[in-house]
C-alpha cells in the first residue's frame, strides 16, 4: 500500500507510521518548532526505503547554510538515490543535490519547476522560499508562493505556512499592508507559526512602527519562542525596536538573555549576535567582552567559505574580538570561494569580500575608504542574501563612514534618504543632526 503525505502526494517506501512522522516533521518545520531532524530520523529508521524521509533530512541539513552538515546531507541523498523514486521525488533529489554541490540557484530553479507541477508540495515550497532568501531573490520570495496559492485553502494542512511565507515575500517586495494582513491570516490558522510572526515584525520594522513592533512581539512571546529554533531571530527583532528607542539596557538584556545567553552555535543565531553587536558598536556602545564570546562561537566556521553572508558576520565578530588569526582564515576562505565553481564564488566576489573589507576599514577608522567601498557594494548587496532589515547594517555603516570622514554632503544625502524611506524614526533624526555637524570635505568617490 502506498501512503501519502497530508497534501496527498505518494510517499515511496513509507509505512503508515513513517508517513505520520513525515507529516509531523513538516509541521515542526513549518512552525520552526521541536526537532524535525529527530522526527525524520525516526521515520527512516522505521522505513529505511522511505525516499522523502531521506530527502527531507538532506534538506534540513542544507538549510543550516553551514559547511559542517554537508556530509550528512550528501549521505542522505546517496541513500535516497538508490531507491525507486517517483518523478516528483526525483526532482527533490536533483534540487537538494544541486545545493549540496554549491549550486544554490539551480536548486531554487529546480524547485520552481517542481512547485509549478506540484503546487501543494509543502516541502518544495518551503525549501524554495528559503533558497530565495539565501540568494536575495525578493521577487521569488513572493512569486513562488503566489503561483501555488490557488491550489491551497484552509482545508489543506499546512496552509498557514504558505500564508506566512507569502507574507514575508510581500514584505520584502514592499507590499507592507498586504504582508501584514496575510501574516495575521496565517496566525489565525496556526498561532505558533514563527515565520508569520517574523513577517509581521518585518513590516513594523520597515515602516518604523517601533512601539507597535514591541507590543506585537510581546503580545504572546510563548507562541513564537517556546521550543522554537527560530526564536533567537524574533528576539533580535524585538531588540532592534528597543535599539531604535535608544533603550540600550534593554537591548543588552535581550542579548545576554534569549539572543546569546544560551551560547548558540548555529550560523543562523550567530548572525543575529554579530549584527546586534555591530549596531551597538556603530552607536559607540561599549559591549565589553561580548565580541570575544561571539567570536569563540563562530571560530569553528572561520575557514568555511560556504556562504558569504555567514562569512561576513563571522568576520565582524573576529574583528570586534581582535582575533586577527580567525579573520585571516575568513579572508583565505573568501579567496578560495571566489576561485571555486559554485554560486558562492559570485556571492563572495560581488558582495561578501568587498563588503567585508569596507566594514573592516570602518572598524579600523578609515572612514573614507569604508564609505567608498560601501557605496559600491550597497546597490547589489541583495545578491548575497538576507533581508532588508538585515542588510540595513550596510546603510547604517555607510552613514557612520560618511559622518566619520567629515563628508557632510554624503552624510546629509544618505541620512535624508533614510528619513524618506524610514520616516518618523528618532535614530534617523539623531543621525541627521550628526550629519549636519560633519565638517565639509571632498566627498568619497
Amino acid at each position: 500500500m502506498i501512503h501519502t503525505d497530508a497534501q496527498g502526494h505518494p510517499l515511496t517506501g513509507a509505512s503508515a507510521q513513517a508517513a505520520v512522522l513525515y507529516d509531523q516533521a513538516l509541521h515542526q518545520l513549518q512552525c520552526y518548532s521541536g526537532d524535525p531532524v529527530a522526527t525524520l530520523t525516526q521515520a527512516v529508521a522505521d522505513s529505511p526505503a522511505f525516499v522523502m524521509g531521506h530527502a527531507a533530512l538532506a534538506w534540513l541539513y542544507l538549510t543550516a547554510s553551514e559547511a559542517a552538515p554537508l556530509p550528512l546531507a550528501r549521505e542522505a541523498l546517496r541513500t535516497a538515490e538508490t531507491l525507486g523514486a517517483t518523478p516528483r521525488e526525483q526532482a527533490h533529489l536533483r534540487a537538494a543535490s544541486a545545493w549540496a554541490e554549491g549550486r544554490w540557484r539551480l536548486a531554487a530553479r529546480t524547485l520552481e519547476d517542481l512547485s509549478i507541477a506540484h503546487p501543494r508540495d509543502a516541502l518544495a515550497l518551503q525549501m524554495g522560499h528559503l533558497l530565495d532568501f539565501f540568494t536575495g531573490d525578493a521577487r521569488m520570495l513572493r512569486d513562488r508562493i503566489s503561483r501555488a496559492l490557488p491550489a491551497w485553502s484552509a482545508s489543506v494542512p499546512g496552509y498557514h505556512a504558505v500564508l506566512g511565507m507569502q507574507a514575508f515575500g510581500l514584505e520584502e517586495c514592499g507590499q507592507y499592508a498586504q504582508a501584514e494582513f496575510t501574516g495575521h491570516q496565517a496566525l489565525e490558522l496556526q498561532r505558533r507559526d514563527a515565520w508569520a510572526w517574523h513577517a509581521v515584525a518585518h513590516v513594523m520594522e520597515m515602516e518604523g512602527r517601533v512601539d507597535e513592533g514591541i507590543a506585537w512581539l510581546n503580545e504572546d512571546t510563548e507562541a513564537w519562542s517556546k521550543d522554537c529554533f527560530f526564536a533567537v531571530h524574533n528576539w533580535w527583532h524585538l531588540a532592534l525596536y528597543h535599539l531604535e528607542r535608544d533603550e540600550i539596557g534593554r537591548v543588552l538584556e535581550l542579548f545576554d538573555g534569549p539572543i546569546f545567553g544560551h551560547r548558540p552555535q548555529t550560523a543562523m543565531d550567530l548572525i543575529d549576535a554579530s549584527a546586534m553587536l555591530w549596531r551597538l558598536q556603530l552607536r559607540g556602545i561599549d559591549v565589553g567582552e561580548r565580541w570575544t564570546a561571539v567570536a569563540e562561537a563562530w571560530a569553528p566556521q572561520a575557514g568555511s567559505g560556504w556562504y558569504a553572508f555567514n562569512d561576513v558576520h563571522a568576520a565582524l565578530a573576529f574583528a570586534g574580538a581582535g582575533r586577527k588569526d580567525l579573520l585571516a582564515q575568513v579572508r583565505d576562505a573568501q579567496r578560495r570561494a571566489t576561485a571555486g565553481a559554485g554560486d558562492n564564488a559570485l556571492f563572495t566576489a560581488e558582495v561578501g569580500a568587498p563588503l567585508l573589507e569596507s566594514l573592516l576599514a570602518l572598524a579600523d577608522g578609515d572612514h573614507r575608504q569604508a564609505a567608498r567601498g560601501l557605496r559600491w557594494v550597497r546597490p547589489i548587496a541583495h545578491r548575497f542574501g538576507g533581508s532588508h532589515a538585515q542588510r540595513d547594517l550596510i546603510d547604517l555603516s555607510l552613514i557612520e563612514a560618511a559622518i566619520g570622514s567629515g563628508d557632510r554632503a554624503l552624510a546629509e544625502a544618505v541620512t535624508a534618504e533614510r528619513a524618506a524611506t524610514k520616516p518618523g524614526r528618532a535614530s534617523t533624526a539623531a543621525l541627521l543632526r550628526r550629519a549636519l555637524g560633519a565638517a565639509p570635505v571632498a566627498r568619497a568617490a
